[in-house]
């Protein structure tokens, strides 16, 4: 038996259907708000100087001026001086090959963690070097933002090892975040620590500048991810990986943000081991066998390689960082990077102030250098509000 189909009870129940669906929406949209603003209101002590250093420039030669003297003006200026301090670093440190633009992550291995899953990646991070890394996704549909995390080897930012307050890729993964770890298992393992290329009996690029390549390299794969949001990659590390982070973000500008976790934000041999761009495996490369290099009152003794040069000549890292205005950063500074780094980093808002920007230049201070809890927490408000804009 058939029964008449009732019009108005029809349209009734879609008005019912459509009502709650745009409630849930709506009720979605406001948690998401909520917790946007809960972010920001973490992180905005964090912009500002205090007052002892508000407007501390020290001896850090400007960037606001050409190497010729000439004096940055307009914006226009800006984008010919930051094309100049590009050039002139990446002509110091070694050019780079071609970015690698058209490979994909090979899944070796895929485990479903609580919410999210975990894959074993391989991919090229060099022209002629693969490297193996973690990717996890969160389960919930939909493009989202990520961040690649570099350390010593991968295992400890996904969770895996005996380090606290490390496990910043788990940790981003479970606030929405899909994350890369990686890491220099091989060559930490033999005490050389970094990358070298093409090879380490000739590399023809200062180290660290190497691991930034390698990382922009990442960055490429990562953004063909089907639930990567290619506008909204980050990047951060701690100490050595705050350091990778750091010439990562800076020398390659599809980077959206950073946070550089007390990696030395500029030359300072009163620092000892923690600051120790001499290195050969930073900016002190030269062929091995390499001696046990270490500190002096002065230059640090027997440093070969481009460093010497870079103080003789009187460069320091403060240049870098004028490269990524107006994309934010923040510094998690600890025993390696205290609260007197407000110097250096007045340079790089004043290039904000320049092209219109504020809340761009962040640091939050703590004794010690190892993360904490406190310190993290900062980092991840800081992803939430600069990357998390859906």
């Amino acid at each position: 038996m058939k029964y008449p189909i009732n019009g108005s009870k029809i349209s009734i129940l879609i008005f019912l259907f459509v009502f709650i669906i745009g409630s849930a929406s709506a009720q979605s949209s406001c948690r998401h708000h909520a917790k946007k603003k809960d972010s920001w209101n973490k992180i905005k002590p964090f912009f500002n100087p205090p007052k002892e250093f508000k407007n501390q420039y020290g001896n850090y030669r400007s960037p606001l001026l050409f190497y010729n003297g000439d004096t940055v003006k307009t914006e226009q200026d800006w984008q010919k001086r930051r094309m100049e301090i590009h050039h002139h670093w990446m002509s110091m440190m070694g050019k780079w090959p071609p970015i690698i633009k058209d490979q994909q992550f090979e899944i070796i291995q895929t485990i479903q963690r609580e919410d999210f899953k975990q894959y074993m990646v391989r991919f090229y991070w060099t022209p002629h070097e693969q490297t193996e890394g973690y990717l996890l996704i969160p389960n919930k549909r939909g493009k989202k933002p990520a961040v690649i995390v570099v350390y010593y080897e991968p295992e400890t930012a996904i969770g895996i090892g005996e380090k606290p307050n490390r496990d910043f890729a788990y940790q981003l993964t479970k606030r929405g975040f899909v994350t890369l770890s990686l890491g220099t298992t091989e060559t930490t393992k033999n005490k050389t620590y970094s990358l070298y290329y093409p090879s380490i009996e000739n590399a023809t690029i200062q180290p660290l500048s190497t691991l930034a390549y390698a990382a922009a390299n990442a960055l490429e794969t990562l953004s063909k991810v089907d639930d990567v949001d290619s506008t909204r990659i980050g990047i951060m590390g701690h100490s050595y990986g705050g350091k990778w982070a750091m010439f990562a973000s800076c020398l390659y500008d599809k980077f959206s943000c950073a946070v550089w976790s007390d990696p030395g934000i500029v030359f300072d041999e009163t620092k000892g081991s923690a600051v120790n761009y001499w290195e050969p495996w930073y900016l002190g490369y030269y062929p091995p066998p390499w001696t046990n290099t270490w500190r002096k009152k002065g230059l640090i003794e027997n440093a070969k390689g481009l460093y010497p040069r870079l103080i003789q000549n009187g460069y320091d890292l403060h240049e870098l960082h004028a490269l990524m205005p107006p994309r934010p950063f923040l510094v998690s500074g600890g025993s390696s990077d205290p609260i007197e780094r407000w110097i250096p980093l007045n340079h790089t808002i004043a290039i904000n102030k320049l092209l219109g920007y504020e809340n761009r230049v962040a640091m939050k201070n703590r004794s010690e250098h190892d993360p904490n809890p406190e310190s993290n927490e900062i980092i991840f408000s800081f992803f939430n509000w600069f990357l998390n804009s859906k």
